[in-house]
C-alpha cells in the first residue's frame, strides 16, 4: 500500500519547461531524497495549469497550496519549510493585485474563479505520461460506455443533443458532422484530429495534448465507432515536440492496455491511431488543405462539395475535428448531453478555451462558459491592462478575426455575437491591446502574416492580400491618401466574396474591423501624417526645444545622419 501523503505537482507545459520546470522537478526530488522523504512525498510533472503569467507553478496536494514563479533554487525551501515543517513559503504565494494579499489556494484567485474546465479538466492534475493516472480520472470510461451500452446512432444523437459545435473556428455542429460521415458507406473511413494550431499567440490545442493526450485518443476512438472507421490520424505541427512526445507515449500505453488497437475491450471494435506531421503552414488548418498535406501533396484547399465526410483522405469518408472539440466528447457521454447543454448560450453550448495574451496582467490559458462577456475575461480573469494603461482593443479569432473596442466589452462571447460585432470565435486566440498600440500597424501585422501563409492557389487571396498589405505599408509610411482608404474597403469586400477558402474569406477582417472601429486613426495617418501611438516610425518627428537649447552643437556633432542644422 502506498505511503505517499503529499504530491508536488509541477507545471510541465511548454512555457514552464522553458522556465526550468524540469530543473525544479530534479531539485525537488533531490531534496526529498536528501531528507529520506521519497516514500512520503511524490513530485509529478503535469500539463499546463493555465496561469502562464505566474509560471513555473508548483501546487502541493492535498492542502492545495499554489506556489508561483518558482525557481530551481526554491526547491530546498519548499521541502524544508512546507513538506517537513508544514509552513507555507509566503514569498512564493500569489499576491492578489487588488487586495494586495497573498492567496494560497487557486480557488480563491480571480484568474480561476470563472473557469469551467471541460476540455482542460485534467490539465495540471495528472502526469500526462502515466496512463494509470488518466484512468483514475475516468479516461476511456466513455469509450467503454459507448462500445458496451450504446449503438453508434445513440452516441451521435447524444453529441447532437449536447449542442457541441466545432472549436476550430467554423462552429459546425459536431454531431451532424459525425452523422454525415457515418451515412457514407465505404470500405475504409478515417478520423482526423486537426492539431495544426497556427494562430499567433494561440496555444490551446497544444496544451490539451501536452496535459491530457488520452482524452483526445479516447474521443477519436468514439468517433471512429460512430462512423465505422478503424483508423485515426493526428495531424500535428512538427515543431510541437513536447505534444508529439506525449502523444507517442499515450498511444503506446493505450495499445498496451487494449484501449486502442484490435478488439478493444473485447468488443470486436478495432481502432488504431498514427501521427502525421505538418511543416507549419497556417492554411493547413483548413480541413481540405490538411488532408492534401497528409496525402503528400501541397497544402491547398479545394472547393466543397464534396466535403471530407464524402470524399476526404485518400478519397474516403473522413471526419475532421480539432483537439478541443474532441476533448469535450468523453465528458458529454459520461455526464450527459443535458448537462453540457445547460452551460453556455442558446446557440453556443458548453465552454471555450482561450489563449489570453497581449497587454494584460494575467496572460494564460482559460476555459470559460460561452456567453461570458469580454469585460469579465479582460478585467476579472485577466486582471486588467498592464501598467495601468487604458484598454484600446481586443483581437479575437486570430489573424482571421477582428479588433473589438471598449463599446464591445459587454458583448457575450459566442459564435454569433462575435460575428455580429465584426470578429469571430476562431480557434480561441485573444490578444489584448492598450493605448500604446497603433491599430493601422496591428492590421498591417496580421495582413503580413496572412500574405506569408497564403497557399497562393486563388488570385483574390494571393494577389488581393498582397495589395492590401502594400496599401497599409504606404499608409504607415505617411504616403497614404483618402483614396487609399476607399480602395482598402472595396478590396476587402472583393477578397471576402471571392476567395476559395476560409483563410482568404476571413483575411480582411482585421482591416475591416479597424477601419470601422478606428477610422479616425486611419484618417490621422493619411491627412496629418501622424501616429498617435507613436508606433509608425516613419511618422515620428523629433524637434529640439529652442528655449532649452544652449547652442553647444553637441547633438549635431554626434548625429549619424546630419539631421540637425541651425
Amino acid at each position: 500500500m502506498s505511503k505517499i501523503k503529499m504530491h508536488l505537482l509541477v507545471c510541465g507545459g511548454t512555457g514552464c519547461k522553458a522556465s526550468q520546470s524540469d530543473q525544479i522537478v530534479e531539485n525537488l526530488n533531490a531534496e526529498l531524497q536528501a531528507h529520506g522523504l521519497e516514500d512520503e512525498a511524490k513530485v509529478v510533472l503535469t500539463g499546463c495549469f493555465g496561469f502562464c503569467e505566474q509560471g513555473p507553478i508548483v501546487k502541493i496536494i492535498p492542502d492545495n497550496t499554489f506556489y508561483t514563479q518558482v525557481k530551481p533554487e526554491d526547491a530546498k525551501e519548499i521541502i524544508e519549510e512546507h513538506i517537513i515543517k508544514g509552513r507555507k513559503v509566503h514569498r512564493l504565494l500569489y499576491v492578489d493585485p487588488v487586495q494586495k494579499e497573498s492567496v494560497s489556494d487557486s480557488k480563491h484567485m480571480g484568474f480561476y474563479k470563472k473557469h469551467i474546465r471541460i476540455a482542460l479538466r485534467n490539465c495540471g492534475f495528472l502526469d500526462p505520461e502515466n496512463i494509470d493516472e488518466s484512468i483514475a480520472r475516468d479516461a476511456y470510461l466513455a469509450l467503454g460506455k459507448a462500445l458496451t451500452e450504446m449503438t453508434p446512432d445513440e452516441v451521435i444523437d447524444e453529441i447532437k443533443k449536447s449542442g457541441l459545435r466545432g472549436r476550430g473556428g467554423g462552429g459546425f455542429p459536431t454531431g451532424l458532422k459525425w452523422e454525415f460521415a457515418a451515412k457514407n458507406a465505404a470500405d475504409q473511413k478515417y478520423v482526423v484530429c486537426n492539431a495544426d494550431e497556427g494562430d499567433p499567440g494561440a496555444f490551446m490545442d497544444r496544451s490539451v495534448l501536452e496535459g491530457d493526450p488520452h482524452t483526445v485518443l479516447e474521443a477519436m476512438a468514439i468517433c471512429g465507432y460512430t462512423m465505422g472507421a478503424d483508423k485515426g490520424l493526428i495531424y500535428i505541427r512538427a515543431e510541437y515536440q513536447l505534444a508529439i512526445h506525449r502523444l507517442k507515449i499515450a498511444i503506446k500505453q493505450a495499445m498496451d492496455y487494449g484501449l486502442l488497437g484490435d478488439d478493444i475491450l473485447g468488443t470486436g471494435f478495432n481502432f488504431n491511431i498514427e501521427l502525421r506531421y505538418g511543416a507549419g503552414a497556417f492554411v493547413c488548418g483548413e480541413e481540405t488543405a490538411l488532408i492534401h498535406s497528409m496525402e503528400g501533396d501541397r497544402g491547398e484547399p479545394t472547393v466543397k462539395p464534396p466535403f471530407p465526410a464524402e470524399s476526404g483522405y485518400l478519397g474516403k469518408p473522413t471526419n475532421v475535428n480539432n483537439v478541443e472539440t474532441f476533448a469535450s466528447v468523453p465528458v458529454i457521454l459520461l455526464k450527459g448531453a443535458d448537462w453540457f447543454s445547460s452551460i453556455g448560450t442558446k446557440k453556443s453550448k458548453g465552454t471555450k478555451v482561450f489563449a489570453l495574451a497581449g497587454k494584460i496582467n494575467n496572460v494564460g490559458l482559460i476555459e470559460v462558459p460561452m456567453g461570458i462577456t469580454l469585460r469579465e475575461v479582460i478585467y476579472e480573469i485577466g486582471g486588467g491592462i498592464k501598467n495601468g494603461k487604458k484598454f484600446k482593443a481586443v483581437q479575437t479569432g486570430g489573424p482571421s478575426g477582428g479588433c473589438l473596442t471598449e463599446e464591445h466589452l459587454d458583448t457575450p462571447i459566442d459564435f454569433d455575437n462575435l460575428l455580429a460585432a465584426g470578429s469571430m470565435m476562431g480557434s480561441g486566440g485573444m490578444i489584448v491591446m492598450d493605448e500604446d498600440d497603433c491599430m493601422v500597424s496591428i492590421a498591417k501585422f496580421f495582413l503580413e502574416f496572412t500574405v506569408e501563409e497564403s497557399c497562393g492557389k486563388c488570385s483574390p487571396c494571393r494577389v488581393g492580400n498582397k495589395r492590401l498589405y502594400e496599401i497599409l505599408v504606404k499608409i504607415t509610411e505617411g504616403k497614404g491618401t483618402m483614396e487609399d482608404l476607399d480602395l482598402l474597403k472595396n478590396l476587402c469586400e472583393v477578397i471576402k466574396d471571392t476567395s476559395l477558402c476560409g483563410l482568404g474569406q476571413s483575411s480582411p477582417n482585421p482591416v475591416l474591423s479597424t477601419l470601422n472601429n478606428f477610422w479616425d486613426e486611419y484618417v490621422e495617418h493619411v491627412t496629418e501624417k501622424k501616429c498617435r501611438a507613436g508606433q509608425c516610425t516613419a511618422l515620428k518627428k523629433y524637434i529640439i526645444d529652442e528655449e532649452a537649447c544652449v547652442g553647444c552643437t553637441a547633438c549635431a556633432r554626434v548625429c549619424p545622419v546630419n539631421a540637425i542644422s541651425g
